[in-house]
């Protein structure tokens, strides 16, 4: 970890408490002196009122003072989380002197006050933001800002619709794009400019878990509290066609949230992991115990909607009319949100797959901002979501599984599962 606001810091041995020192050169924007009264009011305001990320990431933090104008001092509840004194470093630190004459829960579109190499110079709702280098940067010549920041301008343009962004690239209207389509990066960069050798596409291993993109299924909903409905959802999801003939082979399918590690769960249940699971073995299905990972599935399409359709007649469901009828009698339709229109054609063959089950999906696609309205209000059934992981998993696992979020707004559960037994993952 190298300093940036910070000059200084102290950790206790025992790990209850931790103290740093901050550059008295640091100033924001507009000359004001970043002190330790601004960490304190941007731990408090970022933690009570910001995303649940924030409560989520401290919760191992019991206490927070300005020991003087430049110095902070957090205490510490978790003193087995050997993170926490790094993650707290990454504290973003806000001015208190703006904020305290604004409403941080409202949205904005003034040019916020930083105290970093850049500054908003330009806001565009819907199309453009910009920033501009800030000439008298205080921390300019420290050790980690050496050869940085070189670019006088940064413009980030947003698109609706990431065809047409694909287009303005191809046309030279951006400088640089990341790319997230297996079709495009497989068969999109044969326009001339890639030819006459003034574009040029990197693949960067970064060396960390692969981490999980999957549908997630919102389990607040009645409709998916049975879990023989969601293995059959799973079984109808063939990855090897849409691999195939979709994604040109450029992916492998996961089967853990930390693939790519040796994190990835592998086999039974080692001793130290049984020793962790037995004291809530009556809250966990008895398979985590006896059925080894990664989880054995049909291969062969047919025999997976066999078993699909196995695991809906268990669970008692029954057909009229060739329409798959819940238990409580009424036919099972199910809704895909999306916010990406490219998206769709990896979705049609999976609601195939369901219409052969028996059960009425469709899609629905909303621009951005309903989007993250709907999916931060969990007001869906269906979504593609992302759990990315690092190579030092800590804090934020409260927040992908706990039940204290499972239902809290804008949160990044966005399965809604919980069970008593979750504190497991986070207390090993």
């Amino acid at each position: 970890m190298y300093g940036l606001l910070a000059s200084g810091i102290r950790l206790d041995p025992q790990r209850r408490w931790v103290e740093f020192d901050l550059n008295p050169k640091a100033r924001f924007h507009d000359g004001t002196p970043v002190t330790a009264e601004d960490v304190v009011f941007s731990f408090e305001t970022l933690t009570e009122h910001g995303q649940p990320l924030y409560g989520a990431y401290y919760a191992g933090v019991k206490d927070v003072h300005a020991v003087d104008e430049g110095t902070v001092h957090f205490d510490l509840t978790d003193s087995e989380s050997r993170e926490l004194p790094l993650i707290l470093g990454e504290l973003p630190v806000l001015p208190a002197h703006y904020w305290r004459e604004r409403d941080f829960t409202q949205p904005t579109q003034d040019a916020l006050l930083g105290s970093g190499p850049y500054r908003i110079a330009e806001v565009d709702p819907g199309h453009r933001i910009v920033y501009e280098r800030v000439d008298d940067y205080w921390g300019r010549d420290l050790p980690v800002n050496r050869g940085r920041h070189n670019i006088g301008r940064l413009v980030f343009d947003y698109y609706r619709d990431a065809s047409v962004a694909m287009e303005a690239f191809k046309a030279g209207n951006l400088d640089m794009r990341t790319g997230s389509s297996a079709r495009n990066w497989a068969t999109g960069y044969d326009f001339p400019a890639v030819k006459a050798g003034f574009v040029k596409r990197l693949e960067i291993p970064d060396g960390q878990p692969a981490g999980m993109q999957a549908y997630v299924m919102n389990l607040r909903r009645d409709k998916f509290q049975d879990v023989r409905l969601r293995e059959a959802l799973n079984l109808a999801f063939d990855f090897e066609w849409l691999n195939k003939n979709l994604f040109y082979g450029a992916y492998q399918r996961t089967h853990s949230y930390f693939d790519n590690s040796e994190m990835a769960a592998e086999g039974l249940p080692s001793d130290a992991e049984l020793a962790l699971l037995e004291p809530h073995r009556d809250a966990l299905p008895e398979r985590v115990f006896d059925s080894p990972l990664p989880i054995d599935m049909p291969e062969e399409p047919r025999a997976r909607l066999q078993r699909a359709h196995e695991l809906l007649t268990e669970a008692g469901y029954t057909y009229r009319d060739g329409q798959l009828i819940t238990p409580e009698g009424e036919p099972l339709r199910l809704e895909v949100l999306l916010h990406d229109s490219r998206f769709e054609r990896v979705v049609h063959p999976l609601l195939r797959n369901l219409k052969r089950l028996g059960i009425q999906g469709k899609i629905r696609v909303v621009d951005v901002s309903q989007y993250l309205n709907r999916r931060g209000n969990f007001d869906f059934d269906i979504i593609v979501g992302s759990f990315p992981q690092s190579a030092n998993p800590g804090n934020e696992q409260r927040e992908f599984w706990g039940s204290k979020y499972a239902n809290a707004p804008r949160a990044a559960t966005s399965s809604g599962w919980k069970v008593r037994s979750s504190t497991i993952w986070w207390n090993a």
